[in-house]
């Protein structure tokens, strides 16, 4: 009984210290971000670059930042990935764009960077965009005899919205928002007041109120969809620091080894993390002794595959081309892990 109780407590003090610490200096700003990505980006601007006759690196390049562009989370991207894919959008920036999806959505940028450290955090956005261009470019490489035979003609390219607001409109937007996420992180609550202010003065000049409530409404639909799922997750990371043993992960993960980089890969791509709650999960492994090689190394094949997605995919590009997929993410964060193993700091 007393072992049950520790463990509700270590699950009640993570949520608390998570709670305190990270929910009103780096989640609710990064929520609005994401929810006005979703409003006033279009979605076909980025999509209509990956058809297989487009400019390869502009294709790929469009593809492995898409995760930040489109703020998609791990929900959203098998759908999305499905349907231009089907359309005859090219496996190289198809499957790139979705290994970028869930790896580097704006929400996960920046909660990696606040809980897990800068340099992780860095490090995850880095590796995550070098790895969406260089496993697309190799499934395109493989399976290129399957991609000729494909009907490029079959990719319908969609119209950019024709209410977009103006570049510079845009720009100055998500400048003082970014700002704001930025200012309010180091807790400088006097520039967090002077940047909302001109946040309001940019709304009431360039925006409607139906803009307005839109992205209220994106950012509420963000919020509902990944905050429940969130909690749980370091509900039961706290959990997780007082159930399992610090010498076994120590043992197994911790250090930086390239069976321990195995270990920490094929154990994310098989366990399926809701949006973000791979960080606080690392975040507990860590506090027990994983390597930040290891941590690495799950960060990058944790969000972009699970048993579900693998079905997933395998539904839409069949057994050997997902085999292929797998097999590339796993080898690239062990890796990855490993080389971000060995530098000092």
């Amino acid at each position: 009984m007393d072992y049950f109780v520790d463990l509700l407590q270590g699950g009640v003090d993570g949520l608390l210290e998570y709670l305190s610490a990270h929910v009103l200096t780096c989640l609710v700003p990064a929520f609005f971000i994401a929810g006005a990505i979703a409003v006033f980006i279009s979605q076909t601007a980025v999509l209509k670059y990956f058809g297989p006759r487009a400019n390869k690196f502009l294709s790929y390049s469009v593809a492995s930042v898409s995760g930040t562009i489109l703020a998609v989370c791990s929900c959203t991207v098998l759908p999305l990935f499905g349907g231009i894919y089907k359309r005859g959008a090219g496996i190289g920036p198809a499957v790139a764009f979705l290994f970028s999806g869930p790896a580097i959505n704006v929400l996960a940028v920046v909660f990696s960077a606040r809980l897990l450290g800068y340099d992780l955090g860095a490090a995850r956005a880095i590796a995550a965009v070098a790895f969406a261009a260089g496993i697309g470019l190799v499934m395109a490489f493989i399976y290129r005899r399957d991609e000729a035979g494909r009907d490029a003609g079959a990719f319908a390219m969609l119209q950019n919205d024709p209410d977009a607001k103006s570049v510079l409109h845009q720009a100055v937007f998500f400048a003082v928002l970014v700002a704001i996420l930025l200012v309010t992180a180091a807790q400088i609550w006097a520039g967090t007041a002077a940047l909302l202010a001109i946040l309001a003065l940019v709304l009431w000049r360039w925006f409607s109120r139906g803009d307005i409530a839109q992205w209220m409404r994106e950012t509420l639909h963000f919020a509902r969809l990944i905050v429940p799922w969130l909690l749980v997750g370091v509900f039961a990371a706290g959990m997780l620091r007082v159930a399992l043993p610090e010498d076994v992960v120590s043992n197994y993960v911790g250090g930086n080894t390239l069976s321990g980089n195995a270990l920490a890969s094929v154990m994310g791509s098989l366990m399926y993390f809701a949006t973000l709650t791979e960080v606080p999960i690392v975040r507990a492994f860590m506090d027990l002794g994983m390597g930040k090689g290891p941590a690495l190394a799950l960060l990058l094949a944790g969000p972009a595959l699970s048993l579900p997605n693998m079905l997933v995919i395998r539904s839409i590009m069949g057994t050997r081309k997902t085999l292929a997929y797998i097999c590339l993410v796993v080898i690239m964060a062990t890796v990855t892990g490993y080389i971000f193993g060995l530098i000092p700091g």
